[in-house]
């Protein structure tokens, strides 16, 4: 009886702290994308979709527009986290999490989160000219062989 009683407190215990983790991952999970700036690049792609649509649907008002990015900016975001705990959780544990943060809360990585909207944005140019020119030697390449 005493053997199930210990049993029964390890595996309560285990499955209070496997609880705890699984409530916490998301909140841990936020806190890291808005110290990484993640979050902020995520704000800019809302203010660009709607931009993209404002374009498509000119007679809707500004207010409404407005109204919208507000919205969208506080919800969407949540809701961004709660589908990217799945994701995040297969390949980084809380305490990796943890990590980030504080190295996001460093003076490099403060730098670093500020800069990475212009470094992925830069990088990303940088890949199209680079996947054309890679495009181009494989056409080149297969014309030479007859193909």
């Amino acid at each position: 009886m005493k053997k199930i009683s210990i049993l029964f407190v390890l595996l309560f215990m285990g499955s209070q702290s496997f609880a705890q983790s699984k409530t916490s991952y998301p909140a841990t999970l936020k806190k890291m994308l808005q110290v990484a700036g993640t979050e902020a690049t995520f704000s800019v792609a809302i203010k660009q979709m709607i931009g993209m649509f404002k374009e498509q649907k000119s007679e809707v008002p500004d207010s409404v527009w407005n109204a919208f990015e507000a919205e969208f900016a506080n919800t969407s975001l949540d809701e961004l986290v709660t589908m990217l705990v799945p994701v995040y959780e297969k390949h980084l544990s809380e305490k990796d999490l943890q990590e980030m943060i504080t190295f996001y809360q460093t003076p490099v990585g403060k730098k670093y989160a500020e800069k990475s909207p212009f470094l992925m944005q830069e990088s990303m140019e940088v890949g199209q000219q680079w996947g054309m020119k890679v495009g181009a030697a494989f056409e080149e390449k297969l014309r030479a062989k007859g193909y």
